[in-house]
């Protein structure tokens, strides 16, 4: 198996969430702008929405969009979902609002894009994070238990702190938390050895 990631982009959720499931994967690294891998392929060959995660299965089958690929992680390591007969859901459920209302309000900040829609966009960006601060229930976003959407919640909460948005209380404690877990730690070196968490 091998999950295509670009150090720092939104694939270091599913690269924290192979870790703590404990399966085997191979990483290869992708430039995005040059849309080549580290072994010099065409990486539109590879995925044509020209993206990344792309998690590709022995089979050459491959998996695009985190949404997907995480939860592909958490069926095959269950301990990674919350608990009860509306696992899965509420996990989609999270998923689909990280990917929706956090990780798409981040586009702004990643192009040339004028001030007035930063501005708009830490907006809409602090009223969500507040929104998703007020679920926490316990250390992590369903209680005791790490799961693979707390991984890409991490990812969101990373680029809040490296675009200087503040993070309402208990995010901050919550991001620490994350950040000190062995996968995370493993993934961050991994993808660059000489990062460290925010």
């Amino acid at each position: 198996m091998k999950l295509y990631l670009s150090p720092g982009a939104c694939s270091l959720a599913p690269h924290i969430s192979l870790h703590e499931a404990g399966l085997h994967f191979d990483r290869i690294r992708v430039d995005l702008k040059a849309h080549r891998t580290e072994d010099d392929r065409d990486f539109y060959a590879i995925n044509p929405k020209g993206y990344v995660p792309v998690l590709e299965f022995d089979d050459g089958d491959r998996l695009t969009e985190n949404v997907a690929i995480l939860a592909w992680i958490a069926d095959k390591v269950p301990a990674l979902q919350p608990d009860g007969s509306m696992a899965r859901y509420r996990l989609l459920e999270m998923l689909g609002f990280i990917t929706a209302e956090l990780h798409k309000q981040f586009k702004p900040f990643f192009s040339d894009a004028p001030e007035e829609q930063k501005a708009k966009a830490r907006e809409v960006l602090g009223k969500r994070f507040a929104w998703i601060a007020g679920q926490l229930k316990g250390d992590f976003l369903y209680g005791p238990r790490f799961s693979v959407a707390d991984a890409y919640l991490f990812v969101m909460l990373t680029w809040a702190k490296k675009n200087g948005l503040p993070l309402p209380d208990p995010l901050g404690a919550y991001y620490d938390r994350v950040a000190n877990r062995p996968a995370v730690k493993l993934a961050l070196e991994h993808e660059n050895p000489s990062a460290k968490a925010a």
